[in-house]
């Protein structure tokens, strides 16, 4: 079964549309009246629409849309040595230790949720909500 919509009565939301109503006959009579117009505007103007549609095509036939996949003058070296700077291989960076002395430790309140701790009085304090 295909997905996509059968016919004009149906649309993306699922609600059939119904017939227009007017608040008056006055309405419904400037509604015909600029539709007739409309039409009237789409059948002139479509002539113009095609012949600039035919124009456009015609230029574009008479590019010349050849390409190759042809390697560009001067650019056909086999093949580039690498620099080589005698230096070797790059060190390993350090990783960053803490060396201040403010923070005592890190303790766990609850699970994996890492505090730190900066006096004795809060070690005392985590451990004692942890263990009830």
């Amino acid at each position: 079964m295909s997905m996509h919509l059968e016919g004009p009565w149906l649309n993306t939301t699922g609600k059939q549309k119904g017939k227009k109503k007017f608040r008056s006959a006055e309405h419904k009579r400037q509604h015909e009246q600029l539709e007739q117009e409309w039409q009237t505007l789409q059948q002139k103007h479509q002539s113009v629409i095609k012949t600039a549609q035919q124009e456009k095509l015609r230029k574009n036939a008479g590019l010349n849309r050849t390409w190759s996949l042809s390697i560009p003058e001067g650019r056909g070296t086999d093949h580039i040595p690498s620099a080589r700077s005698g230096a070797g291989v790059a060190a390993k960076k350090d990783s960053p230790a803490y060396t201040g002395t403010k923070v005592k430790g890190i303790g766990t309140m609850h699970k994996s949720n890492a505090v730190p701790i900066f006096s004795d009085e809060e070690a005392v304090e985590i451990s004692t909500m942890r263990r009830g």
